[in-house]
C-alpha cells in the first residue's frame, strides 16, 4: 500500500478528473458536462429500488463516488471520520469483532462467539481461528487487544475512547480467546464492539500497526491518496464465501453533490453515496440508474457550543430550539424522505426510545419569549455549515436563518469550505451542522456524543444528572427500571441540552441498473451499514 501525493487517471475522463483534484471550478465542470448529462437525465420508469439478482456472482471493478474525503485522512482508526474513509476502513480493508445485521442485531465477525458472567462485567470473545491479515500474519489475541487498547491510553483523541472506558482490562487467554473485564455491568457490550474506529490490525511488539491500512477485510488496500481516491483488489486469502463478489473497489472522493449525481449518469462511478433531497427523485428517473432508499438512526444536529456564550444560557439554547420550523425541514430539505426529529438522538427504531415526549413545535413567539428571559433584546448568532454534513445543508441553514427571523433571531450562515470540515468547523465552531448515523443502542449514542467527557461531545454539554443516569443504566438488568432511566435522560436533553435534532432523515444511495444488492439493506449507517462494497454485486 502506498499514500500518494499525486494520482493517475485510469478510466476517469479527463474533465472528471480534473474536477476531483480541483484543477477547474464547478461552474467549468458543470458546462463542460452539461450535453452529457442532458443525454442521460431524460426522465424514464421511476426506480426506486436497486437491481436484484437471484444469487451473487463475481466479477467486475466496483467505483464508488463517495462524500466526506479530506486531504487529511489517514488510515489511523482512531481519527477516521467522513464517508470516503468509513467505507474504506470498516467496510473494506478491515474487519470488525462484531457485525450489526440489517436488523440491528449483533453477529460475529473476527469474534465467533462471546458470552458474559451473571452480573455483565466479564465478556469473554472466542475468536474466529484461521484468519489472516493481508500481510499473511494470522490474527490471534493479541493482536485484537493491541488494536482495542490504541484507543483506551490516556492521550488517546479515539472517536471510541468513551465507549471504552468502563473497560479495566483486556487479556487473553490462550491465542483465540480475549477476556474483557468492565467497571460495571453492560447488556450492550458486544453492540460497542462494532464501532467502525475498532477495526482489528496486525500488531507488532504488542502496539498497533495501523499506518498501512493492513486489515482482514475482503479487499486489500493498494494505493490512497488522501481527499482524492483509494483502490483495493480482492483478498484472496478471506476466510468469508458469501462476501467479496467484486473484482477490485475503488472509491472516489466527490464531496459536490452535483458532481456525484454527474459522475453515476456519465458511467464514471456505479454507485453515489449521500445524494440531495433535492434531486434525488429526478436522478432515480434517469436511464439506468436506481434509487436506494433507507430507513434508519440517521439524523441531522446543530450543536451549540455550551461553553461559549451565548449558549451557556440555555433559554438562549431553547429560543433556537422553537426557532426551527421542522416540518419544513421534512418537507422543503428532505422532499418527504425522513421524519421531523425532537431534539432526542433515538429513532423511532430504538427499543428506548420516549415516544411520550410532546413534539416540540415551530412557535416564534416562545422563541421570542426565551430570547427575553435570557435578558436579550434581540439574539444574533452566526451558523457555519457546508454541504459536507448531507447534500443540501446550505439551504437548510438559509431556511432555518429566515424560520429564526420571525422570532426576532438573527441567524448569519457563513458557509465554510467543503476540505477539512470535520477538522476545522466540527466542535470548533460555535454552531454548526452535523450528519449522524446513530447508533443501535441508546447507551452507545449517549455515551459516545452526549457524555461530559465524550471525546465527541459536540455541543461540550454537561449535564450531571445525565451522567449519573447514563452509569446506572448501563449495568442495570431489569428492563423496566432500565426504559425509566433512559426517559428522564431524553427528558433531561429535551430541557435542557445543547443540541437541536430537526430531522431523521432517510438515507439516500443510488447506482447503475448493473449493480444488485441483497433484499434487505441495512439502515445502520449510509450504503448499507459501510458494507455496499462486500456486500453487493454486479447482476
Amino acid at each position: 500500500m502506498s499514500i500518494k501525493g499525486g494520482f493517475t487517471l485510469g478510466s476517469l475522463d479527463s474533465v472528471y478528473a480534473l474536477f476531483c483534484a480541483g484543477r477547474i471550478s464547478r461552474r467549468d465542470f458543470m458546462r463542460r458536462v452539461a450535453a452529457l448529462s442532458a443525454a442521460t437525465a431524460l426522465p424514464a420508469g421511476f426506480a426506486t429500488a436497486p437491481a436484484f439478482a437471484a444469487a451473487p456472482k463475481k466479477g467486475g471493478h466496483f467505483r464508488i463516488g463517495a462524500s466526506g474525503g479530506s486531504s487529511t485522512d489517514t488510515m489511523d482508526p482512531a481519527t477516521i471520520d467522513g464517508a470516503f474513509m468509513q467505507f474504506l476502513n470498516q467496510g473494506t480493508v478491515r474487519g470488525s469483532l462484531v457485525e450489526i445485521d440489517a436488523d440491528y442485531r449483533p453477529r460475529p465477525d473476527l469474534a465467533e462467539s462471546w458470552d458474559a458472567t451473571p452480573d455483565l462485567k466479564t465478556w469473554t470473545v472466542k475468536l474466529r481461528k484461521g484468519v489472516e491479515f493481508h500481510n499473511g500474519k494470522t490474527m490471534k489475541a493479541d493482536d485484537v487487544i493491541a488494536s482495542i487498547n490504541y484507543h483506551r491510553g490516556e492521550k488517546s483523541k479515539s472517536g471510541a475512547k468513551a465507549i471504552l472506558k468502563p473497560i479495566t482490562s483486556i487479556r487473553k487467554d490462550g491465542d483465540y480467546t480475549v477476556v474483557f473485564e468492565l467497571e460495571t455491568g453492560d447488556a450492550d457490550f458486544p453492540f460497542l464492539l462494532n464501532d467502525y474506529h475498532l477495526t482489528i490490525q496486525p500488531s507488532e511488539s504488542e502496539k498497533n500497526n495501523y499506518t498501512d491500512g493492513i486489515g482482514t477485510g475482503p479487499y486489500i488496500l493498494k494505493t490512497i491518496t488522501p481527499g482524492v481516491r483509494a483502490l483495493t483488489t480482492r483478498n484472496p486469502n478471506d476466510y468469508r464465501s458469501d462476501r467479496g463478489w467484486f473484482e477490485s473497489v475503488e472509491y472516489v472522493s466527490i464531496n459536490d453533490s452535483t458532481a456525484r449525481n454527474a459522475a453515476l449518469q456519465s458511467g464514471n462511478v456505479d454507485a453515489i453515496d449521500n445524494v440531495s433531497f433535492m434531486t434525488y427523485d429526478l436522478l432515480t428517473r434517469a436511464p439506468n440508474v436506481k434509487g436506494v432508499e433507507v430507513k434508519g438512526n440517521h439524523h441531522y444536529t446543530l450543536p451549540m457550543l455550551c461553553d461559549r456564550a451565548p449558549f451557556t444560557d440555555v433559554d438562549v439554547r431553547l429560543a433556537l430550539k422553537y426557532a426551527i420550523d421542522r416540518e419544513a425541514w421534512v418537507k422543503t430539505i428532505l422532499r418527504g424522505h425522513g421524519v421531523v426529529g425532537n431534539d432526542i438522538p433515538l429513532g423511532a427504531a430504538n427499543r428506548f426510545r420516549d415516544a411520550d415526549i410532546p413534539q416540540r413545535p415551530y412557535d416564534p413567539d416562545k422563541a421570542r419569549f426565551h430570547v427575553k428571559k435570557a435578558g436579550l433584546d434581540k439574539l444574533a448568532v452566526t451558523l457555519s455549515t457546508s454541504n459536507v454534513p448531507f447534500a443540501n445543508a446550505v439551504d437548510a441553514a438559509q431556511l432555518y436563518s429566515t424560520n429564526a427571523s420571525a422570532a426576532g433571531i438573527d441567524i448569519k450562515v457563513d458557509r465554510e469550505p467543503a476540505d477539512g470540515y470535520w477538522d476545522t468547523v466540527w466542535m470548533k465552531k460555535p454552531f454548526c451542522i452535523v450528519s449522524w448515523g446513530g447508533r443501535p443502542t441508546a447507551d452507545w449514542m449517549f455515551s459516545q456524543v452526549y457524555a461530559a467527557d465524550a471525546p465527541w461531545n459536540e455541543s461540550h454539554w454537561k449535564n450531571e444528572q445525565f451522567n449519573k443516569l447514563l452509569a446506572e443504566a448501563r449495568s442495570e438488568r431489569d428492563e423496566t427500571k432500565r426504559r425509566s432511566m433512559y426517559n428522564e435522560m431524553q427528558q433531561i436533553m429535551y430541557q435542557d441540552g445543547g443540541t437541536i435534532i430537526p430531522v431523521f432523515a432517510n438515507y439516500l444511495d443510488a447506482t447503475s441498473s448493473k449493480v444488485a444488492t441483497p433484499e434487505k439493506i441495512s439502515g445502520m449507517w449510509d450504503m448499507d451499514g459501510f458494507y455496499a462494497a462486500q456486500r453487493w454485486w454486479f447482476a
